[in-house]
């Protein structure tokens, strides 16, 4: 069950000091809220969290059950259980979504060693896992058969990185305002569907300019 713990963390991005001793616990079942205005530092730490290179940790640690991540690279994160839903996905033209999501969850299931998670061997297998969950965040089938985040609409991106989340099941699911951008009813869709991967074996950080996404998980 992962326990994810940041201790005095200090960051730095070209010089400057962004974050200037952040203290984080989070345990399995837990859902966590990191509100603030721009500017704060919120997608810096999670950012930071997952190991994004321009951003230096010169002060603390982040522990991931007792251990610490600060010299794991991005992918050995992953691999460990941690995912970011980002803020602003990017397109990324010649990678279908549904390869991109099987290979991801393959890989993950690989590293985690977890006997709960199927490893699908077929594409047919795997898209009809698929087509349990995609309707939940809002998209239809044909998004499985568009390059990732290419021509979607910025809702749709939201709801691309809600999906991959649902899909990939991390133990530790950073989202980076799921819901900026989104109207009131794709926000009621996208909590909708954020809080159905809620269970006492995974955690779960939300950060938000706003207070409305939280009513509706």
């Amino acid at each position: 069950m992962p326990t994810l713990e940041i201790k005095d963390l200090h960051v730095t991005r070209d010089g400057k000091e962004i974050l200037k001793g952040v203290n984080l616990k989070t345990g399995p079942g837990e859902v966590h809220a990191i509100m603030g205005p721009n500017g704060s530092g919120k997608s810096t730490l999670a950012y930071t969290m997952l190991g994004h290179p321009k951003y230096q940790v010169t002060k603390g640690d982040i522990l991931l059950d007792g251990e610490s991540i600060l010299k794991l690279k991005t992918d050995e994160r992953a691999k460990k259980g941690l995912f970011l839903g980002f803020q602003y996905p990017t397109e990324v033209s010649g990678v279908g979504f549904s390869h991109f999501l099987r290979t991801s969850y393959n890989a993950l299931s690989k590293a985690l060693q977890d006997n709960d998670r199927e490893v699908f061997i077929t594409v047919r297998e795997f898209q009809k896992y698929l087509k349990k969950n995609i309707n939940d965040v809002g998209l239809d089938d044909a998004f499985l058969s568009r390059y990732l985040n290419e021509g979607f609409s910025g809702g749709e991106k939201k709801r691309s990185e809600v999906l991959q989340m649902t899909v990939l099941k991390p133990t530790v699911s950073i989202l980076d305002e799921p819901d900026s951008g989104l109207d009131i009813d794709s926000v009621q869709i996208v909590a909708k569907a954020i809080s159905k991967t809620f269970n006492k074996n995974t955690t779960t950080i939300l950060i938000t300019h706003y207070a409305r996404i939280l009513n509706y998980l």
